[in-house]
């Protein structure tokens, strides 16, 4: 199969998948399910990529493995968090804008996180149809930046889902462990998680497309639908929420200010 025509029709899974989710949100009113559906397809157009593409073994065997694992450790963490929860305030301040367009507008917004999947994936495309062997060395850096990211994001989501679920820190602001050091290290080492593939992209005329999908993933999250809405309304919701903000790091994990 051609690089195209796996772009092509990877595209047309995802796609049709998320508007599979929209129209079951019709009936729950509750979009939130769009997020661990958004983590598979990742992994999934990692896995399809993998399968498809022309690479060496080794080289399509470590996109798939590493690509697929971390899509399905994600969506499955999300899918945990949300399951039975009332609907994201994201989706719901959407929902709430909207008025009688919601459902109009969210079917083009599930349309959208299946463009932005497919444009994140231009990493895996590259790998998987990349010329040459991967060496040894190279094969170990991927899975050495791979391991610190997917563990370091495990660990805040676990802390993170820790913390929610201890009543004694009920309307607290989460500053322990991997949170002490950053406002969102989930954030952090899922950017990180991106630069794993580079490695295995080199060789390509085109390995630089491979930095891509962490420099965007890292500006949708600082930028877009991460950080913005969610700040906004934890300043509101969360007393000592703004000094929290003062005293430590967004992004990159860093010693607090005293």
């Amino acid at each position: 199969m051609t690089p195209i025509l796996a772009a092509v029709t990877g595209l047309a899974i995802v796609a049709s998948t998320l508007a599979v989710v929209w129209a079951v949100q019709l009936k729950t009113r509750n979009a939130g399910m769009v997020d661990p559906v958004w983590s598979w397809s990742m992994g999934f157009l990692a896995v399809w990529y993998a399968i498809f593409g022309t690479a060496a073994f080794e080289t399509r065997l470590a996109l798939g493995l590493l690509g697929g694992i971390w899509g399905f450790r994600l969506g499955t963490h999300l899918y945990i968090r949300n399951a039975g929860k009332p609907e994201d305030a994201r989706y719901a301040k959407f929902r709430a804008e909207w008025g009688p367009r919601a459902n109009f507008n969210m079917f083009w917004f599930f349309q959208f996180q299946a463009v932005v999947a497919w444009a994140l994936s231009v990493g895996f495309l590259v790998v998987a149809y990349r010329q040459g062997d991967s060496s040894v060395p190279v094969l170990a850096l991927a899975v050495a930046i791979w391991l610190v990211a997917v563990i370091g994001e495990a660990i805040a989501d676990l802390q993170m889902e820790r913390f929610r679920g201890d009543p004694s820190t009920k309307g607290q602001v989460m500053n322990r462990g991997l949170w002490r050091y950053s406002r969102h290290p989930n954030y952090f080492f899922e950017s990180l998680h991106w630069i794993a593939y580079v490695p295995l992209a080199i060789g390509s005329a085109y390995w630089w497309v491979a930095l891509l999908p962490a420099a965007m993933m890292a500006w949708l999250l600082l930028k877009m639908s991460g950080v913005p809405i969610l700040e906004a309304h934890l300043v509101k919701s969360r007393p000592g929420y703004a000094e929290y903000m003062r005293s430590t790091s967004m992004f990159i994990p860093w010693p607090p200010k005293s």
